[in-house]
């Protein structure tokens, strides 16, 4: 039987995408017909888990216009969708593709505060959660407590679960450094909140076993972009190269790798196996147009051609 999974984003987006010739200032900029997507990155992590077959409930805050077209967008999903009232409109984020040069633009507001009554709900839906894997994903709201991902983690840990984390700034470098995390999932840009400023693929090998040998956290997943991605863990170190595909759009391929490893890893899945298949899912997603998911065929095909 699959583990059960909670995936948390408690500052989710509509996704909007779209594609125009060229982009120029001033001037009226004509695009495609533009596609709405749920985005944040525990949706995008639940609807990956999903696709691959796994058991799946997915948890996020929203109020406003934009969350009720949320609400709607996930409506056919096929997993539990948690619904957690807020008392601000969710963001709208817009990805755009300029044809003449190939370049993706991402625009990406930052969101709004998170209510007192929203949190009190997100955790005691985390308290209730009867599950194997938690998994706390995307940005943390203005205004929100340093310690909310440390309490939901502390919480996960007296649960029997385990808690994974992929989040920026200081939000990631607080829970890291307060909670037992299982596994997360920096890129290296991110990593620098852990270790410091002036990182490279070379330091950032000592960095991540710096932050293993710290005993916060088990695992410690660095996703390098078109260079592929490390796994941390124990007294091991592994280093993958990213898979050569046709790329269409690289928008939630972060996520696509994390519930990739996630899924596997509630399946059993030893970690090294469970690592290839982040890297093969990263790559089938790159092979999607816009905010789309990688789809399971993709993923398993490429998994049979990541190195070992």
């Amino acid at each position: 039987m699959s583990a059960r999974i909670l995936t948390i984003t408690l500052n989710p987006t509509v996704d909007v995408s779209g594609e125009t010739e060229l982009l120029r200032p001033v001037h009226k900029v004509r695009t495609t017909p533009l596609t709405y997507e749920p985005g944040g990155g525990g949706i995008n992590v639940a609807g990956v888990i999903s696709n691959l077959g796994g058991d799946v409930e997915s948890l996020w805050v929203g109020g406003g216009a934009t969350g009720t077209l949320l609400a709607e967008l996930l409506i056919d999903r096929p997993y539990k969708s948690i619904y957690i009232p807020n008392t601000a409109p969710i963001r709208l984020s817009f990805n755009l593709y300029e044809r003449t040069s190939g370049f993706e633009y991402r625009f990406v507001p930052e969101g709004e505060p998170i209510s007192d009554e929203a949190i009190d709900n997100c955790l005691d839906t985390v308290a209730s959660f009867n599950g194997h894997y938690v998994v706390a994903s995307g940005s943390v709201p203005v205004g929100a407590p340093e310690d909310l991902l440390v309490r939901m983690a502390k919480i996960v840990r007296s649960n029997g679960g385990r808690f994974v984390l992929d989040t920026s700034g200081h939000a990631l470098n607080y829970t890291i450094e307060h909670a037992d995390v299982f596994l997360a999932k920096p890129s290296l840009s991110e990593l620098r909140h852990l270790a410091g400023d002036g990182l490279n693929e070379a330091t950032a090998r000592e960095a991540a076993r710096a932050v293993i040998g710290r005993g916060k956290c088990q695992m410690l997943a660095i996703t390098l972009g078109a260079e592929g991605a490390m796994l941390a863990y124990e007294d091991k170190l592994l280093r993958l190269p990213a898979l050569h595909v046709v790329t269409k759009s690289t928008v939630g391929a972060g996520d696509s790798f994390l519930g990739a490893m996630v899924w596997a890893l509630s399946e059993g899945w030893e970690r090294e196996q469970a690592f290839r298949l982040g890297i093969a899912a990263g790559a089938a997603a790159a092979m999607t147009p816009g905010t789309q998911l990688c789809e399971r065929e993709d993923v398993m095909r490429l998994y049979d051609t990541v190195l070992s």
